[in-house]
This record gives structure tokens, sequence and C-alpha cells, in this order.
């Protein structure tokens, strides 16, 4: 009597392949609502929805550029009605002139619908006070630093280096202050009274602004204008600001100006950051930033 062995049948790879798929493809869809959850998520909260009467928090910080999402945002707290009142949180030393005056006049329009309070934190100097000084109160650290109500304008002088190494530069123009302020040359005296009265035109803007804003007559600004610098406590002492307190401060005083009665809710847009930069951990927004200018009228500390 023979026996022969038991020889298992071999279960057919296709079922295997058709189990693989099955589990990548449910794997994959889960994946994707996972993502788009997160990302519908994260645009609803920045785009300031709340549950709540709250406080929007606006970050003006660094220097002033034209950012038209950062006059957006301004825009849509005005547009909503949970936004009962808004915080400046502004630590900048200046920046470009019209991009100053677009934020001042966005903050002004702001507050024909709901209170703004500014909060000067280490420093609102220049650009950085003429968006301060558009809101209807204006909170500051003692020793804050802001003023510097002034305009300057800054050029590089290179045709010493030129000579140096042996390089020249040819320049065509149509018009006899096209190229002035040029590093290829020294500027001419006539050039200099041209820049100067251009400098001081937007200077009488800058002075006029505060004025009207924060009610102190035209001729008594001499004293607080010229690019001088003050500390908080100097700037509530002479008119610049209105009372000396912290961030928590100028919170509590927009939702107190707003109607908010207790604990007031907090609404603040996030940044984005790019894929770049959260892996590398670097701000690599500048590289690609629409700068509207690069060496010109502004305001700035000196």
């Amino acid at each position: 009597m023979t026996t022969t062995e038991y020889e298992r049948p071999a279960r057919p790879r296709r079922n295997r392949n058709v189990a693989f798929i099955v589990l990548f493809t449910a794997a994959a869809v889960v994946t994707v609502c996972v993502a788009i959850a997160y990302f519908v998520l994260v645009s609803w909260f920045d785009t300031g929805v709340t549950l709540g009467d709250a406080v929007a928090v606006v970050d003006i910080q660094g220097e002033i550029f034209f950012d038209r999402g950062k006059l957006s945002e301004i825009e849509s707290h005005r547009d909503n009605d949970n936004v009962k009142a808004v915080v400046l949180f502004i630590n900048s030393p200046g920046g470009g002139v019209a991009a100053s005056q677009a934020l001042h006049r966005a903050v002004l329009d702001l507050r024909l619908e709901k209170p703004v309070i500014a909060f000067m934190a280490s420093v609102a100097a220049s650009g950085g006070y003429y968006v301060a000084c558009a809101a209807d109160s204006i909170v500051a650290m003692e020793g804050t630093l802001t003023g510097s109500i002034g305009v300057i304008a800054s050029f590089l002088r290179t045709e010493e280096l030129y000579e140096k190494i042996g390089l020249d530069v040819t320049v065509i123009k149509s018009g006899r202050y096209k190229d002035v302020g040029s590093p290829h040359r020294e500027m001419t005296e006539s050039e200099k009274t041209y820049l100067g009265n251009l400098l001081d035109e937007v200077y009488d803007q800058f002075v006029l602004a505060v004025s009207e804003t924060r009610g102190i007559p035209v001729d008594e600004m001499d004293d607080l204008a010229e690019g001088r610098l003050f500390t908080g406590r100097q700037a509530v002492e002479s008119g610049l600001a209105d009372y000396l307190g912290s961030y928590e401060d100028a919170i509590y005083l927009a939702a107190s100006m707003g109607g908010i009665d207790g604990e007031p809710n907090i609404v603040k847009k996030r940044r984005h950051r790019p894929l770049l930069e959260r892996l590398l951990g670097r701000d690599y927004t500048s590289i690609t930033r629409n700068r509207e200018e690069r060496i010109s009228l502004k305001y700035i500390i000196p």
C-alpha cells in the first residue's frame, strides 16, 4: 500500500492583489477626506468666524509694505457682525509711504463701523505710528518707542568703487530728473532741492494726518514731529497715545468699547506657512513679496 502526500492547493494571487488594491484605495480615500476636512476647518477659522461676540486682532509687524491680504483682513472684520471691536497689534519701525497710508485709511474706514484700539508693542514708529493714530484709542507700554513722525530717502553711492574696479556706467535718459538718486554719480544741488521739496510734501501729509486723528493743532505739531522718538509714557503725556497698559488691557478696552460683557472671544488670522518654510524653519515670504519700492520714500526711523 502506497501513500501519497497531500499537497495543499495554492491560493490564487489574484485574490491577494484585489485585497491590496481595495485596502490601498480605502486608505487613500480616508487620507483625502481628512485633508479636505483639515483645510476646510483652517479656512473657516482663518476667515474670522466665531461662535459669539469677539474681539479681532490684526498683526502689523515688521516693515510695512503694500499688502493686499492685510487690507482684506481689516475689511473682513468690518463686515463680520460677530466681531464687535478690533485691536491692532503694532510692532513696526515703519515702511513704505503709500503702504502706511493705505493701512491708515483702511483703519479709518473700519472705525466707522466698530471700535478700533491700537496696541503699540516694542516699536510703533514712523509708518507704524501712522497706522496707530487712525485708531479710536492707543495703548502703549511705558517703554514703547513711538513717534518718529518724519520721512527719509536713502541713496547709495558707488562711483568710487566702480572706478577702483574699472567699471563704468552709461546712462541715457529722457528727462532731467529721471535718474535722480543714481548710485553711479554724485547728486546735484538742484536734484537735492527737488527731492527735498518732495519729502516736505509727504512730511506735511503725515503731520496733517496725525493732527486730524489725534486732535492736535497743526501749529503744535512741531514739537512732536521732525523725526523725534518718544517713549510710551512720553507719548501719553504729549497726546500721541491715550493709555499706558498691556496687550491684555488693550483687549479688554476693545471688548468694553464693543459692548462685550465678560471674557471676550479672540479672532486672529493665522499666517499659512509654506511647505519649504515648515521643513527648513525659515521665512521665505520675502523672496516672493511684491514690494512697491526698493529704496524710496519711507516712514522709517532714520
